[in-house]
């Protein structure tokens, strides 16, 4: 009889639903575990989630290194690199929640769509850039020779082979006077949004989603077009007219499968008021921590 209780209790808590991980990625000039920002968001989902597993991405052996390769390395190379981790992890095995904070937000969505094992399920992208910039009106650390030198050369040649390589945000740099220049050339943004041909399985992965949450900074001073954190952008030709998602050839011809998700309800559009990254810790457990939970 003894026996039989201990069978029950055991099966009992094996009916507790555990939580979902949650995999954050941090935005340029920033590390995994700033307690300012990532350390921060970490904290107070673990406080609201008791059990939570959060992992929070390390590109390179030490916090200046991550930091770093959030300027200068590959994309490509910083996606391969986490999915190896994502993969390596025996608390992900049975999929997990995805929340990048500015490019973060891009380059988690990279991941959704090259690396499905283990599964992603839910993406909430606050402040991605998902149809690039063509500036940066503003970028952490105003006075800093990095930020200066950014705008120099992507000015000078954000297409050529060279800084494509070696500069992450030339890779999600989208000229709309440059349109065949940045199909052609952007070794990053171009391929995940499906502007030299249609991979299937890109599209695939991410319609596997159960929801793609996007959250605007109503008030960015960062980004620039800021409804590019929507998925929309300029209109091609010209860089004063924005679009929204829905009237881009991206949507129209479903190049990337949003228009079906959108119709089946997966696609979420979030505004909150502020500058970049900029929101109170209320709206965050108010807003977004239910697609955690």
């Amino acid at each position: 009889m003894a026996a039989l209780r201990a069978a029950v209790v055991l099966l009992g808590l094996g009916c507790a639903a555990a939580a979902v991980p949650l995999v954050i990625w941090h935005g340029m000039g920033d590390s995994c575990c700033n307690p300012q920002s990532m350390g921060y968001i970490k904290k107070i989902v673990e406080k609201k989630i008791p059990g939570i597993y959060v992992l929070s991405l390390k590109i390179g052996s030490n916090l200046i290194q991550d930091m770093e390769n959030s300027f200068f390395m590959n994309v490509n190379d910083q996606v391969r690199e986490v999915c190896r981790q994502l993969a390596e992890d025996p608390h992900l095995k049975g999929g997990y929640n995805a929340m990048g904070f500015s490019q973060g937000g891009q380059f988690l969505r990279a991941v959704a769509q090259r690396c499905p094992s283990p599964p992603m399920l839910n993406l909430i992208s606050v402040g991605g850039q998902h149809q690039g910039v063509y500036g940066f009106p503003r970028c952490p650390g105003e006075s800093s020779h990095i930020c200066d030198w950014i705008r120099k050369t992507l000015d000078l040649g954000a297409y050529t082979q060279a800084v494509q390589e070696h500069l992450v945000q030339a890779e999600y740099w989208h000229d709309p006077l440059k349109e065949e220049d940045y199909r052609k050339n952007s070794i990053f943004l171009a391929d995940i949004n499906q502007e030299r041909g249609i991979n299937e399985t890109y599209k695939k992965n991410l319609m596997a989603l159960k929801k793609f949450v996007m959250v605007k900074f109503l008030n960015d001073t960062m980004v620039d077009p800021p409804i590019s954190e929507w998925f929309g952008f300029y209109k091609p030709g010209q860089a004063k007219e924005t679009i929204p998602l829905r009237e881009t050839s991206l949507y129209t011809e479903d190049r990337l499968g949003l228009q079906e998700m959108d119709k089946a309800g997966k696609l979420v559009f979030l505004g909150v008021k502020g500058d970049h990254l900029h929101f109170s810790e209320e709206w965050f457990y108010t807003t977004l921590l239910p697609f955690l939970q």
